[in-house]
This record gives structure tokens, sequence and C-alpha cells, in this order.
């Protein structure tokens, strides 16, 4: 096993779970953030006092940031339409690259970032539903057969809106108007169906095993004055003729890490043998199976490190060369990034779109 102390950097602050991010390198016995890095200085003036970064570690210029600081880990967080670009410009320097979700703007670009890695480099991709208990739980009931085969999923997941809350979930008291930040301009990637419909549909092809629809059919919705949506309907249909659907808000009445919106944010799970109700944050899920059909709640399990958060893991897959799996790995990444893009073409279409159309 490999005892290093990891050096990483942090480029771009687009996304605010750069904060989060670094917080967990902060606290890793064996990680250092070696350098920060955004062409707007202000927005890392945070990150910079919080984790105590030394003034020679802050640039400006992301090619003097990997020159200088030689990061064996990037963490980028730039806005979605960037992610290729920013991993093709950071891969030749040779870290290992955790990406913020969502995977990419497309499949096109999601491939291109796949093959920007080379031999030995490894990518990830950050889902941090990934890491809250209650999914965690219900996975785990999953794998042990609890419920059978998973056959329907149905996801609902979003927030009041991402201006509403910054790193930490600190919430901020006065919003920007929406239209001066990239989250509300189609040309940048944002959106709400491209912010939150890669969770549901990455998490819910690691609940069922990893089977893919064959078609989707998609409608968007929200203030019609913004470029982008701010409410999508998702609805994926297989091979063997079961639906799942999959819905993303902008909007909802609370955040659902501070108070459970109705609709609940989160998972229910129809199996062959029973269902699973597993809600964000929530302290216990609800199961049903055919031994007991009125249902009982089940603690959801803490994890322990090294499974605590993405960083913890992809220290703890690089200590071991072990392969990523699960929703971080670009395989699974891979097949949510076709589904959305064929949920952005059948919006934009207003048809349903087999799987392959969306390629």
């Amino acid at each position: 096993m490999n005892e290093r102390t990891y050096r990483v950097a942090g480029l771009s602050f687009d996304h605010m779970h750069m904060g989060d991010l670094l917080r967990m390198v902060f606290e890793h016995p064996r990680a250092r953030i070696v350098g920060v890095c955004d062409a707007q200085p202000e927005r890392m003036w945070d990150a910079v006092e919080r984790f105590s970064i030394p003034s020679e570690a802050v640039f400006t210029d992301p090619r003097r940031c990997l020159e200088t600081v030689k990061p064996d880990l990037v963490i980028l967080c730039p806005s979605t339409l960037q992610h290729a670009e920013w991993v093709e410009r950071v891969a030749p320097f040779g870290p290992h690259v955790l990406v913020e979700k969502p995977f990419a703007a497309s499949l096109a670009d999601a491939d291109r970032m796949i093959a920007a890695m080379k031999p030995g480099q490894r990518l990830a991709i950050n889902w941090p539903l990934r890491w809250v208990p209650s999914h965690i739980t219900a996975k785990q009931l999953i794998d042990d057969g609890v419920i059978g085969d998973v056959i329907e999923v149905h996801y609902y997941d979003g927030n009041r809106g991402p201006l509403f809350h910054a790193a930490d979930k600190v919430e901020v008291r006065n919003p920007a108007e929406k239209t001066q930040t990239w989250w509300y301009q189609h040309a940048r990637g944002g959106g709400s169906l491209l912010d939150y419909l890669g969770y549901g549909v990455t998490l819910g092809a690691w609940f069922d095993g990893g089977r893919a629809p064959v078609e989707v059919t998609c409608l968007t919705g929200g203030d019609p004055a913004l470029e982008v949506d701010e409410h999508s309907v998702t609805v994926c249909r297989y091979a063997d003729g079961r639906l799942s659907k999959f819905e993303t808000r902008w909007g909802t009445f609370t955040d659902p890490w501070v108070h459970q919106p109705t609709p609940r944010c989160g998972f229910n799970l129809v199996g062959t043998r029973g269902t699973i109700a597993t809600q964000d944050y929530a302290p216990t899920i609800w199961v049903q199976t055919a031994e007991r059909p009125g249902g009982y709640e089940v603690p959801s399990v803490q994890p322990k490190p090294p499974f605590q958060n993405p960083v913890q893991y992809l220290i703890h897959c690089l200590d071991h060369g072990l392969e990523i799996e699960g929703p971080l790995s670009p395989r699974l990444a891979r097949l949510g990034q076709q589904i959305v893009d064929a949920a952005c073409r059948s919006a934009r279409e207003k048809r349903a779109v087999k799987l392959a159309e969306g390629m």
C-alpha cells in the first residue's frame, strides 16, 4: 500500500462545490492543498482564508499553477460546458483528475475527457449524492437482495436554485440576478436538467445494475424568459417494457439539506420482491418486502473512511491501484451522459428519442 501524501490543486471555481471538495482535502491526513487557481481571484478568497492557503499557492494562470506546484491530483469545478476543455488542458501534466458533477455537457465532451487521460491516470466524476448515507444504505440492501432485482427507479431532486447557497451549503441571503450567472446561460451548460438529471440516471443505473434504456422522452419547463429550464421530467423506457422517471427542479419550496420539500427529494426504487424509499440526507430509509408488506424503517448507515467522500475514495483507489467503480467511474457516468444527451434532444425536438440517437 502506498502511504504517500498527495499534492492536490483546485482549478476553476465556477461551481460552488469547489469549497466542499477542498475541505475534504484539507481534512484528509495524507492530502495537502498545494495550489488553487481561478481567473477571478475574488472567487478563491473564501477558500484561501478557510484553508490557510499561502499567497504563493494562489494562481490566476492554470498552466503556471500546474507547472509550479506539480499536483498529483487536480480537482476541477468549471462550468459544465467547459469540462472537456479543462480536462484536456490538465491531463498532459500527468495528474489524476476529479471533476465535479455533471460529467459533461454532451456525450462527445465526455468521450473527449476519457480520451485525454493517459494510461495510469485516473478520471473520476463526483456525484455528491453518492456519499449520502441513506442512498449508500439503499444500495447495500439492493446488493443483499432484499428487494430482488430493481425494475423501476423514480427520482425527484433539486433545490431552491443554485444561487441560494454557496460552498458548505451556506445560505446566500441576496442571490444574484439569474441572467448574470453561468447557471442560467444555455451556452455555458446551465439549467436544472444538466445540473440534476445526471445524478438521477447515473445513481439510478448504479441501483439497477447498469441497465440502459432503449428510449428516452423529456419535457422541460420554467420561466419562459430564461434561456434554460428550471424543471424537467424524463421518462426512460427499457427493452422489457418497464419505465423509470427522473425529475429535476430548481425552485423546490425548501432546500432538501435543510427541510425536505414536497415532493420529497430522493429515490423510490421498485424491485421484484419489494420497494425502497430513500430520501436525500434522511436518517432512515423505508423498506417493503413480501415478508413485511406493511413496511419498516432501516437506519441509514454512516460510512467510514475511506468511503465518506470522493477525496477519501479516490486516494484509497490510488493507494491500492484500484479502478474507480460505481457512479464516479467514467463507464457508469458515460451511460448517464448518454441518457442526458437523449433527454436534451427529446426536449428540443419534442419527441421520444432512441438512446443511440442521443450519442
